[in-house]
């Protein structure tokens, strides 16, 4: 263990190999600076220039933190917008500020709602292109087309001529969009009742995903991904497939907080997310301390309400916290009690008989050395906080894994 803390060269001559060593690795679509912001830093590090390097990533995180996220939705009424906008809220129907189910859209309102957990992201209910009685062009110009970084166009039974015409328009004026049919689960449904014999699930939905290919191409348009999907069974169909898109195609600096808001409804999700915040860690952490050598010896005894907040605040972001758990527990008609037993991350502060967090930390140390070796070796130790904040990340992580399966099952059962 003691090899881990020695002292790095004054030179600082590793810290642009681990800088880039370690965001060479990571996928350009799931990073969450941009790649020009990377070779500045990497050019400031080259020459030495630590001031230099940490003015850039500071401002980066800024960026990143204050990054405005807009989404437009829009569709006819009925398309299930409203349950569209609460699945991405990561809220049910009856929690507070989610979107009214089931109304009937008679006004030309925009309607914002903003993520509860993430300050940085608003939803934005557009009213559909036939109840504002106007071209597709002058109905993105109402609408304030410049401000969204995406539309997403919701169909539950067939796109109107008007709707494809939207298409057109917001492809002209140089924005995304993304086409989402839902309500599929209740086609399937349908389907298996009125051909039981015949019914095949993927037949179905093939069929479904070729009709709306082939209205695009009737209009002579480009036929763009069509996402099929249920606002209820999240897991099932393209929804996760569309939160991948999405989470690909906006600019890298808006990319992790869209990546915070996802709702844990796959592992898959959940380990997007660890990976999205293991980047804030590290670049706090080469922000911080490059030289930085890290006691074991009292490493735990300070900061304690800092550790607490910051333990907090993932718990928040993964869905395992207090409030969190009580709503879980309502949904899933499971006692909130069962679902504390089962998680670890609340506790992780207390001092334990048999195994304190700080000796916790020094395996953690071992883990880490043994599977980042070649970043340790060269010379680079952070500040205690890069250590701590992984070991809360991987508890979160791994609570909310814990959680999903649990409630999964209960489903299943």
């Amino acid at each position: 263990m003691g090899q881990l803390f020695s002292a790095q060269n004054e030179d600082h001559g590793d810290s642009e190999t681990n800088f880039t060593a370690y965001f060479k690795k990571i996928k350009k679509e799931n990073k969450i600076i941009p790649e020009e912001t990377i070779h500045l830093i990497e050019f400031h590090l080259k020459k030495g220039n630590i001031l230099g390097a940490n003015s850039v990533i500071s401002d980066a995180l800024k960026n990143i933190d204050k990054a405005p996220i807009n989404i437009a939705v829009t569709g006819e009424s009925g398309a299930g917008k409203s349950s569209f906008i609460n699945a991405l809220r990561g809220i049910g129907p009856e929690d507070k500020g989610a979107a009214e189910i089931g109304v009937v859209e008679t006004t030309m309102k925009i309607t914002k709602y903003e993520h509860p957990k993430i300050k940085t992201l608003a939803l934005w209910d557009l009213p559909g292109i036939g109840t504002m009685k106007f071209p597709p062009k002058e109905y993105l110009e109402k609408v304030e087309f410049q401000k969204y970084d995406f539309f997403i166009i919701v169909s539950a039974t067939r796109f109107t001529r008007l709707e494809l015409d939207l298409a057109k328009a917001i492809q002209s004026m140089k924005k995304n969009y993304y086409m989402v049919r839902t309500k599929v689960d209740e086609d399937l449904k349908n389907e298996q009742k009125s051909k039981p014999r015949t019914f095949d699930r993927e037949t179905i939905l093939e069929k479904i995903r070729s009709y709306y290919v082939g209205s695009f191409r009737e209009n002579n348009m480009n036929a763009p991904q069509i996402f099929l999907i249920s606002n209820h069974y999240l897991s099932d169909y393209d929804f996760p497939v569309l939160m991948d898109t999405l989470i690909k195609n906006l600019p890298a600096q808006k990319r992790h907080n869209f990546t915070l808001s996802m709702t844990n409804i796959t592992e898959a999700a959940i380990d997007r997310k660890r990976e999205s915040m293991q980047q804030t860690i590290w670049l706090e952490a080469f922000k911080d301390g490059f030289l930085f050598t890290a006691p074991a010896v009292g490493i735990l005894r300070d900061n304690m309400k800092n550790q607490t907040a910051s333990l907090n605040n993932y718990r928040v972001l993964f869905g395992v916290d207090d409030e969190s758990l009580e709503s879980m527990a309502k949904d899933s008609q499971v006692p909130v009690e069962q679902l504390k037993k089962i998680i670890k991350s609340p506790y992780l502060l207390e001092i334990k008989k048999e195994e304190t967090l700080g000796e916790t930390f020094l395996k953690y140390l071992e883990k880490f050395a043994s599977a980042n070796g070649g970043l340790l070796a060269t010379g680079l130790y952070f500040r205690k906080t890069f250590y701590l904040h992984h070991i809360f990340l991987d508890n979160v992580t791994d609570d909310a894994k814990v959680l999903l399966r649990e409630i999964y099952s209960k489903k299943v059962d």
